[in-house]
């Protein structure tokens, strides 16, 4: 399970576990976990060059990247998440 760490813009921290279901995108913050319900079926891009995908709560790779565009993620542990649902083109 990927383990992140960061902070939001006013300074608040938080660690989470990315769980890969879609009922439960992530634990441990519920901070996180509202930002990650509000941009779930929306666009995000991987990477700042890369593709866009759709948010889904079971698609670990759409929700890092979620954590890593509206916050700042300062440590990540665990598997690399792999992307789940098909690129938009």
């Amino acid at each position: 399970m990927l383990t992140v760490t960061g902070a939001f813009d006013d300074g608040a921290t938080y660690t989470v576990k990315v769980t890969g279901q879609a009922d439960r995108p992530v634990i441990g913050s519920y901070r996180a976990a509202a930002l990650v319900a509000l941009h779930l079926s929306g666009s995000v891009a991987l990477s700042p060059t890369g593709p866009t995908v759709t948010v889904a709560g079971d698609d670990d790779a759409s929700v890092l990247a979620v954590l890593r565009q509206y916050t700042t993620v300062v440590e990540e542990t665990g598997p690399v998440p792999k992307l789940t649902r098909p690129v938009e083109r």
